[in-house]
């Protein structure tokens, strides 16, 4: 089992800040995600196509997208799955979301049934970039991006996939999109 910190996208909405890199209360939003999923997964890697260096100091394996253009979250899926082969079971989870539960695997693994993919559904919206993914997805995914399809839903529903039921977790899902979030954030912790 490996854990994915999604750090990889273009942040447009954080004035194209990476967001992975951004500090709450003195520790970088990635940081937050990895010390959440490091008791829950085997090995942590990060996701990331910029600051690769400042990534790379951190001492975990940066992966970086095998498609060029930031064609979004399943490129970076199917990059972390296309490389790190000891694993079966991926537990992606994007880096501006450092409040995740430290029961998400479990959660998620207890309700997966014979999913190849599962994602979080908190009670009013899916978050599908928080999931737990089988590496038996590889070849649908290959496909599905080759087709010049980037819908993450579309394509875990096409594979079989079901959202999982946190709606008890809700607030732990909470993302920081932009600088007031992050603000925000900084005085309610």
């Amino acid at each position: 089992m490996t854990g994915v910190v999604l750090a990889g996208g273009k942040a447009s909405r954080m004035g194209g800040q990476d967001k992975g890199l951004l500090l709450l209360n003195g520790k970088p939003l990635w940081k937050h995600v990895a010390d959440t999923l490091a008791p829950q997964v085997a090995s942590v890697v990060i996701s990331a196509n910029r600051n690769l260096e400042t990534y790379q100091e951190t001492g975990l394996p940066v992966i970086r997208d095998s498609l060029a253009n930031y064609p979004g979250p399943l490129a970076g899926m199917l990059s972390v799955m296309q490389q790190c082969h000891d694993s079966e079971w991926f537990l992606f989870c994007p880096c501006d979301t450092p409040y995740i539960p430290q029961t998400l695997f479990v959660d998620l693994q207890d309700k997966r049934r014979d999913a190849p993919v599962v994602w979080v559904h908190d009670g009013e919206r899916d978050h599908p970039t928080i999931a737990l993914m089988h590496r038996r997805v590889i070849p649908a995914l290959e496909a599905y991006l080759t087709r010049g399809d980037r819908r993450v839903m579309v394509f875990m529903r096409e594979t079989g996939g079901h959202s999982v039921d946190f709606s008890q977790f809700k607030a732990t899902f909470a993302n920081v999109n932009t600088p007031e979030d992050l603000a925000r954030w900084q005085e309610s912790t």
